[in-house]
């Protein structure tokens, strides 16, 4: 084979068909490989000019195809997969060749996979690409982590083939180590919070407002203009609109309501525990899909306690309060996914720029939405920045709309439509920007059964007491 190509691919399911596509049709010539000979074919046919774009089911003639140093790219499912592909290419590679692993790998298994790799001379890449099969192909907001040496090589195409934002690319260079899959792991622990958040709004907009779907779908549009402009609510909008192929209802009405995850929002939620960070907008959003899998459980519960009929509320009025309560736990879930990335960063050692992690998340992601545009000023302008509440910016945002989250959870508890996302979003707010919490009595509990000492106010150091038992 006379040319060589610039970038290699490994997987070519519909992500990584799409992908390759996007590399080659932004000015670099890429080369595929799968197992699956129809998935070859299908690249080779879609791509339509072999000197641009081929594949090959032969890993040889795959790793014999690109130019040095080699970049490729797997996207295949996270897990042992991964680690038998490097270990069936590594007898053909040269040092200072790259693997870039675009999956939702572990972090952890990113390190590991980092140092055993660099003792051979291998440069690995933990790689986040968001925006699903869509975004691959005409842009993704792509999160790369490890050498920073290497990463010059990878950069003009990652730069090429991801989202723009007013002419930025949606991809930088985030840390050293699995410094991208992290922040791919907590966009995702994100992205669970605010799914959670808008199914609470419909709900709460069906039972107590009475909206139908069209008025949903108007709804949500609505709000896709303003202040809440993001590609949740948007896609929300457009569910809300689908009629269904099979019955003469409409699609959102006939889905089971069991909502399945494949574990990055547990991981978020999990790492966040580890590291004593508190996401419960996140962790909470975990919770309720594994209550939707109780569905059996659910069905018995629901004949055996009597629940209040929701009292109705004036649309237009409801609409509106929801509104203010869905943007200001919008900003709390990403403050919650923001100060987990900056204590973590820490943590790590990953150096990370939140204001560059706002910037690439704004196109073509998840969770882009009009909001990051002003979470990335919040950062520029404030780099030490502990948590978005401490931002002066966003104290008005927060200050306007805190009031509609209050009266929405207590309608929620009261009327017995669980609200679970916003009330931990609230909770959150309140205990955040509380001076004193009543966990000096914790405290006093600690030491009382277990002798585990506490501080005092007045003076430093730590103190027992022998407590006295009434």
């Amino acid at each position: 084979m006379e040319s060589k190509y610039d970038f290699g691919l490994v997987g070519l399911g519909v992500m990584g068909r799409n992908f390759i596509l996007n590399v080659a049709d932004n000015g670099f010539t890429a080369f595929g490989n799968d197992l699956d000979e129809a998935k070859v074919k299908a690249l080779i046919e879609e791509g339509g000019d072999v000197n641009k774009v081929s594949a090959s089911t032969d890993a040889k003639e795959f790793v014999e195809a690109l130019s040095t140093p080699r970049k490729i790219m797997l996207l295949v499912p996270a897990g042992k997969i991964v680690d038998a592909v490097i270990e069936n290419l590594l007898p053909m590679l040269d040092k200072g060749d790259i693997i870039i692993d675009g999956g939702n790998s572990f972090f952890t298994d990113t390190d590991r996979r980092e140092i055993y790799l660099k003792e051979k001379g291998i440069n690995f890449f933990g790689s986040g690409v968001s925006g699903g099969a869509k975004g691959a192909r005409r842009g993704p907001s792509i999160m790369p982590g490890g050498s920073k040496e290497a990463y010059q090589h990878i950069k003009p195409i990652f730069e090429a083939v991801s989202a723009k934002y007013e002419g930025e690319p949606c991809v930088t260079y985030l840390g050293p180590k699995s410094a991208g899959n992290y922040v791919k792991m907590v966009h995702n622990g994100i992205e669970y919070g605010l799914m959670q958040l808008t199914s609470e709004i419909y709900d709460l907009l069906k039972k107590a407002g009475g909206l139908s779907n069209e008025e949903l779908h108007q709804t949500y549009s609505e709000w896709n203009k303003g202040r809440l402009q993001s590609f949740l609510v948007q896609i929300t909008s457009e569910i809300f609109d689908q009629k269904d192929d099979l019955t003469d209802g409409d699609l959102v009405d006939a889905i089971l309501d069991k909502a399945k995850q494949k574990g990055t929002g547990k991981w978020t939620s999990q790492n966040a525990m580890d590291l004593g960070i508190p996401v419960p907008t996140i962790d909470i959003a975990v919770s309720m899909r594994e209550i939707s899998a109780l569905k059996d459980e659910r069905i018995e519960a629901d004949k055996l306690y009597d629940r209040p009929t929701p009292k109705a509320i004036d649309k237009a009025q409801l609409i509106a309060t929801s509104e203010q309560a869905l943007y200001f736990a919008f900003i709390l879930t990403y403050a919650q996914g923001m100060a987990q990335l900056s204590d973590a960063s820490k943590e790590y050692a990953y150096e990370l720029d939140l204001a560059d992690i706002a910037k690439i998340w704004r196109a073509c992601c998840i969770i882009r939405a009009k909001l990051l545009a002003d979470i990335t000023k919040a950062y520029r302008d404030e780099p030490a920045l502990k948590n978005l509440l401490l931002s002066k910016a966003f104290v008005p945002k927060v200050q306007s709309t805190v009031d509609a989250a209050r009266s929405l959870v207590a309608f929620g508890a009261i009327n017995g439509i669980p609200l679970p996302g916003l009330s931990n979003a609230l909770n959150y707010f309140d205990a955040y920007t509380s001076q004193r919490l009543p966990l000096n009595l914790i405290q006093a509990q600690r030491d009382y059964f277990g002798s585990h000492t506490y501080e005092r106010l007045d003076r430093e150091g730590k103190f027992h007491t022998e407590w006295e038992a009434s």
